[in-house]
């Protein structure tokens, strides 16, 4: 069938259920009874060179700074009631830190703390809390649009796509920063969204990232949990790749690679693990804790040879301008792509207004699906 660059956004899924989760692994120091155990929980696998990879890269991180502390792990955990089975598995090996890393596991992240007040749960990316639930996250669109200004500079068509999983606001803040950031430069630039409804599908991430080549982009990005089958589709037809989660991804598209997100979750999972088991939950417990690229907790990834030494340079003067707290990501003006103000001149984004966007920027095309 005929593709057309006017056309709507794609769903191509509807979010599918996993078979099935893996069971918590045991913790693995001798002493389990001396323990302060802690568990991690993640949607995908660990070695998906993503968003799993790199939270499972923060929890090496943690048994590197603490190896006397039993640590448990489950990967391929769906959004559904079976994450609670597992935390509740986690809980009666000893587990008092629990770290469920996918933001569907809300709302049993809250319904498993009500369970267990004793128990400290830390939820990734999430809008609720509760005295003993607490969230944490990184805006990561910081990245998102340094990786935009490069890519609208290196781009010849000014045509990117991106192949994202659901439309929820976190997906939505690095759709519209990407582009913010590409035509902050180059105003030319437009971006095609192509939903696959699932976290991880490596068949069909590769099958959107194909339908967005064919209708004529030259950069390809995403939110996927898995983005290795994206990028090396990409490389495969000699299109640009900007990444996502993970900078181990430029290995994959070597000559097309411009840069990316990247996430370094070692050091926050290293203090929140310090501070509850010295009991200074209380810093984290009950309120959301959010930092941007000055918390330390992400960057942009290694910028590739396809991108010049003069943009190179001005990405990273705009970097230290977004650490420093000179520029904001979304500041006004900024106006949905149907027109409408979102942001007035000279105006900075609330809480409320990242955490809740549920609108396209100005160039990116089609409406988000409700």
């Amino acid at each position: 069938m005929k593709r057309s660059l006017m056309g709507i956004c794609v769903i191509v899924c509807a979010m599918a259920i996993w078979a099935c989760g893996q069971a918590p692994e045991e913790p693995t120091s001798k002493k389990p009874d001396e323990q302060f155990k802690v568990g991690f929980i993640y949607v995908g696998p660990k070695d998906d060179y993503g968003y799993n990879y790199e939270h499972d890269q923060g929890r090496l991180e943690v048994e590197k700074q603490f190896p006397d502390l039993g640590v448990m792990t489950s990967e391929n955990i769906p959004e559904t009631a079976e994450v609670e089975r597992v935390m509740e598995q986690m809980i009666q090996k000893g587990a008092k830190l629990l770290f469920p890393t996918s933001y569907g596991y809300s709302d049993s992240a809250i319904n498993v703390g009500k369970r267990h007040p004793d128990v400290v749960l830390m939820h990734a990316g999430g809008f609720k809390h509760s005295t003993n639930v607490g969230t944490y996250w990184s805006y990561i669109y910081n990245a998102m649009f340094l990786s935009g200004m490069a890519a609208g500079e290196v781009t010849k068509q000014n045509v990117f796509g991106f192949v994202a999983a659901h439309p929820i606001p976190q997906t939505l803040q690095n759709i519209n920063a990407f582009t913010l950031g590409a035509r902050m430069v180059n105003p030319n630039v437009t971006t095609h969204v192509i939903y696959t409804g699932e976290w991880c599908n490596p068949g069909k991430a590769s099958e959107a990232a194909n339908a967005l080549l064919d209708l004529g982009t030259d950069v390809l990005s995403q939110h996927q949990d898995c983005p290795r089958p994206v990028v090396e589709t990409a490389a495969k037809r000699g299109a640009f790749s900007v990444g996502y989660h993970s900078g181990d991804l430029q290995k994959f598209n070597e000559k097309g690679w411009i840069t990316g997100a990247d996430w370094k979750w070692g050091e926050l999972y290293v203090e929140i693990v310090k501070d509850v088991k010295a009991g200074k939950s209380d810093k984290w417990v009950n309120r959301h804790h959010r930092t941007g690229l000055e918390g330390g907790f992400l960057d942009i990834a290694p910028l590739g040879s396809a991108v010049p030494k003069e943009t190179q340079d001005k990405v990273m003067t705009w970097r230290e301008q977004i650490r420093d707290g000179t520029y904001a990501v979304f500041q006004g003006p900024i106006k949905d792509n149907a027109g409408k103000v979102r942001l007035e001149e000279g105006q900075k984004p609330s809480f409320e207004f990242i955490e809740t966007m549920d609108w396209y920027a100005e160039g990116v095309v089609g409406e988000v699906p409700k």
